[in-house]
């Protein structure tokens, strides 16, 4: 039956039964005055519904099952009932105080045919239940995600864990970069709030410099020195070992306080904008895990968000220099035409299931095609990948594809080449 509010009004005399005809209770009219709220409760022995407040339930020892109870009947402790087995739940109302209104609520699944108006004191008549505008549908069941986080079972633990990482690299990366090209929409408007919906609100970082810095920059001067070469992601600090396996953790950390950063540099509306959106997708993320999953302190509900958020760290730092790092560069003034800029400097990973549902197509297989064509979308990408392969084979063009446990052995092998000194300049001869 459900959460079923309705209006009580004056009805049948003391131990009156009322015949509803096996109709939900909902269904059943009657004409009274408005006064407290109450639904009616169905036993699991006999069919009858005895109205109830929730925080006055009593178990009347003063009749059978089936037989109607009086306003004097005797009653138990309230606090036994929550205890007491179906086959005992035979109950009735215990009388307010004069003028004042309770709320009741459902506590069983079945409606029967017959029930019984109990008593109650300072009032001749007694109450019946009366029917109201449906109420509204319950609202949807949280994330699964979150949800497996709340069992004490490892393997679903860890279920709930893989399920909210994959998915936050879905809208942070996925999204984010599919916003940022405009792909997601023909509308500027809607462009415009899906921009900083997943790159704000869900990545935690500034819409203004990571459209400046991806689309303006990086697709722009593809492989150009000290403009779009992905210098960003070099750190010679680092030894290759750390670069490769520890500093990806940090990856959900540093995020954020580059954002902040980089907000000197905009003014004041946009940076009290971003700084409200990033807080509001930090604390959801955080609010969530307290109260849907069930984390008992902050410091495990923060611990979580940084292991959801680092989930595929690894392979998002790895797949950003794999792309673009160790393929020719070339300088500002002598770069050559781009459609020998994108085929020589931009490399396709093979698919693989998990990164191109997180990524997206157009960063894993089909990266060669997204930078000839950056506003179409995964799909569509994937769909020209081989019109575009037989045309620079046809062209005798490079067409760049490599693994990605290929590209990570090299890298290790080469990580003073690539990631520390700094890169060649490629010169290409009888180009116009």
């Amino acid at each position: 039956m459900g959460i079923d509010w309705a209006w009580l009004g004056a009805g049948p005399s003391v131990g009156q039964s009322c015949e509803v005809d096996n109709e939900d209770v909902n269904d059943v009219n009657f004409d009274g005055p408005q006064v407290p709220r109450a639904v009616c409760v169905c036993t699991c022995v006999c069919d009858e519904v005895w109205l109830t407040p929730p925080q006055s339930f009593s178990l009347s020892s003063g009749f059978e099952p089936g037989a109607a109870p009086s306003a004097d009947s005797p009653f138990l402790d309230p606090q036994v009932l929550p205890s007491l087995p179906c086959s005992l739940s035979t109950y009735c109302l215990s009388p307010p105080p004069p003028g004042q209104f309770w709320c009741w609520d459902v506590f069983s699944k079945r409606v029967s045919s017959t029930f019984y108006i109990p008593g109650m004191a300072n009032h001749e008549n007694g109450l019946t239940a009366l029917p109201q505008t449906p109420s509204p549908p319950p609202l949807p069941p949280p994330p699964a995600g979150f949800l497996c986080l709340c069992t004490e079972n490892v393997l679903v633990f860890v279920l709930g864990i893989t399920i909210l990482g994959v998915c936050h690299y879905t809208l942070t990366v996925k999204g984010s970069h599919l916003a940022v090209h405009g792909a997601l929409t023909e509308s500027k408007r809607w462009s415009k709030i899906w921009l900083l919906f997943f790159v704000e609100v869900c990545t935690a970082f500034t819409a203004e410099h990571a459209k400046h810095g991806h689309v303006k920059m990086h697709h722009a001067y593809t492989n150009v020195v000290g403009l779009g070469d992905s210098s960003t992601w070099r750190l010679p600090c680092l030894n290759r070992y750390v670069y490769m396996f520890l500093a990806p953790l940090l990856i959900p950390i540093i995020t954020p306080l580059v954002a902040v950063e980089r907000l000197r540099k905009v003014e004041l509306r946009t940076a009290l904008r971003t700084l409200g959106l990033i807080s509001l997708g930090l604390y959801s993320h955080y609010w969530l895990l307290l109260n849907v999953s069930g984390f008992k302190s902050p410091s495990s509900a923060l611990a979580c968000m940084l292991l959801t958020r680092s989930l595929l760290a690894h392979p998002y730092l790895h797949v950003n220099i794999f792309q673009h790092i160790g393929l020719p560069m070339f300088s500002r003034d002598n770069k050559p035409r781009r459609i020998h800029l994108m085929s020589m400097g931009v490399l396709n990973l093979p698919r693989l299931p998990v990164l191109d549902w997180a990524f997206g197509h157009s960063i894993i297989s089909c990266h060669v095609e997204h930078h000839l064509f950056p506003r179409l979308s995964d799909n569509m990408c994937l769909k020209v990948k081989p019109v575009v392969s037989r045309f620079l084979h046809e062209k005798q063009l490079p067409y760049n594809e490599d693994s990605y446990l290929a590209r990570f052995r090299l890298f290790l092998h080469r990580y003073e080449e690539f990631m520390v000194q700094a890169p060649p300049i490629t010169e290409l001869v009888g180009l116009p």
